[in-house]
């Protein structure tokens, strides 16, 4: 029961925090003010109404029975009550209107017709409330004369009651105003936090965070805060050390090809050559894997001139792109080159084409990277992100690379809040799925 209950309320509440807190606020004061109004018309307004409608459906009973026993001297009894009670009384030899004008809904209505049927019965009068603006309408039928009777609306109807309404709406309507401005002003902290995360997480750099709001938000801003600075120390201490490996081990493997170049024994001499190669190689792709983690601002990106350029630097035939519209997305450019080459590269060493395309949902950016080689068994597709990761079943090894593409290719696509999927290609290689949000 309870569970179904949770369920609902979790369908029907606001997600937003702000709304939620809304809510909390405004709710107790909307059904006090509902509770508050509703006792007051029941207990205070309905009973005054009906008190002065029965006192002034009396005064009516009154002249009206004075009329009938002493008809000479209802004039001056009607002089006497227009310039005392506001009364005009006119007496005439006509039908009662036929027509209904009373108001179903109106309490006042209701009041005056239960108090006129209880002292005159049925089919012996007849009123308006709504025909005059300020004044009320009651015809009597009285043998075969009838009595008109007009008289002041505030008579019968509690002028205080619009007073009231209006006392009660303005200060719920200025106290939720004001609990409005309240939770702007302390949501706003805690959105300022998740975009500050986001944007980390996407791997911008977040410049000038400021904590603020309550004390436990200004707490956990102030700890996001260091902990953004650690990861930026320590990237930055992880390049700069890098850097320094990248100079010292370069210069003895400099030495060494000068070495061997000087040697007379030419066989030995290419073997090691190749040998030292491949530790470049393999120092060059464990640089540039850690240079995915550089900071690099975000900038707008038109993913179309993007991939054309690209398409240029490459300058292969081979390379079709399939579907590229002119989608702008925001990221690091330089890191998302890095990334699309290694796919593209990747797919080329395999494969004879690749085939670029770019499909768009709601929400994300799904870029598709297709080759026509030997593809890799499924069981393979997680293992090949593994930096170094080399697969020698379907793919050869004959190649420069040292297992540290794919890797890279997901460190950044991760680092801008995407994913990348392999799986089939539809022209029998390897399909690489990015999806990227925009």
């Amino acid at each position: 029961m309870f569970s179904g209950l949770n369920k609902f309320l979790k369908v029907i509440l606001p997600k937003r925090l702000f709304y939620r807190s809304l809510i909390i606020i405004a709710a107790p004061i909307i059904i006090l003010q509902i509770i508050i109004t509703v006792v007051f018309l029941d207990s205070i307004w309905i009973k005054a109404n009906k008190g002065m409608t029965r006192s002034l459906v009396g005064e009516i009973k009154t002249l009206a029975d004075f009329h009938e026993k002493s008809s000479t001297q209802i004039n001056l009894l009607a002089d006497s009550y227009k310039k005392n009670f506001d009364f005009v009384i006119n007496i005439k030899s006509a039908p009662l209107p036929k027509f209904v004008s009373e108001r179903k809904f109106s309490p006042m209505d209701r009041s005056l017709r239960r108090e006129l049927k209880s002292a005159f019965g049925n089919n012996n009068y007849w009123f308006s409330t709504t025909k005059h603006k300020e004044v009320v309408e009651v015809i009597i039928k009285n043998n075969d004369k009838i009595l008109q009777f007009f008289f002041p609306r505030d008579k019968i109807a509690p002028s205080s009651v619009r007073i009231f309404l209006l006392w009660i709406t303005l200060p719920s309507l200025l106290l939720i105003f004001i609990s409005i401005i309240f939770l702007k002003n302390q949501t706003r902290p805690l959105v300022k936090l998740a975009k500050a995360a986001e944007k980390f997480g996407k791997g911008e750099y977040v410049n000038e965070f400021r904590p603020s709001g309550a004390s436990e938000i200004r707490k956990a801003a102030f700890e996001f805060d260091r902990m953004v600075k650690r990861i930026n120390r320590h990237m930055t201490q992880r390049s700069e050390m890098l850097s320094g490996i990248s100079h010292d081990l370069r210069t003895p493997l400099t030495r060494l090809k000068l070495q061997l170049a000087m040697l007379n024994q030419k066989d030995i001499s290419e073997k090691m050559s190749k040998d030292i190669d491949e530790m470049e190689n393999m120092l060059n792709d464990y640089l540039q894997f850690s240079k995915t983690q550089i900071q690099e601002e975000n900038t707008s990106i038109n993913l179309k001139e993007f991939f054309e350029e690209i398409l240029k630097d490459i300058n292969k035939k081979n390379l079709h792109l399939v579907k590229i519209d002119n989608f702008t997305l925001s990221g690091r450019k330089n890191a998302l080159k890095r990334c699309f080459n290694n796919l593209i590269q990747n797919g080329l060493s395999y494969g004879k084409n690749v085939y670029l395309s770019i499909n768009k949902t709601p929400n994300r950016l799904v870029v598709l990277v297709d080759d026509d080689g030997p593809g890799i068994p499924q069981d393979e597709y997680r293992n090949v992100f593994k930096p170094f990761y080399r697969l020698d079943k379907s793919r050869s090894l004959n190649t420069s690379g040292v297992g540290l593409g794919l890797s890279i290719s997901e460190d950044i696509i991760n680092s801008h809040g995407g994913t990348i999927q392999l799986s089939k290609s539809k022209y029998d290689g390897l399909q690489a799925k990015i999806s990227l949000p925009f």
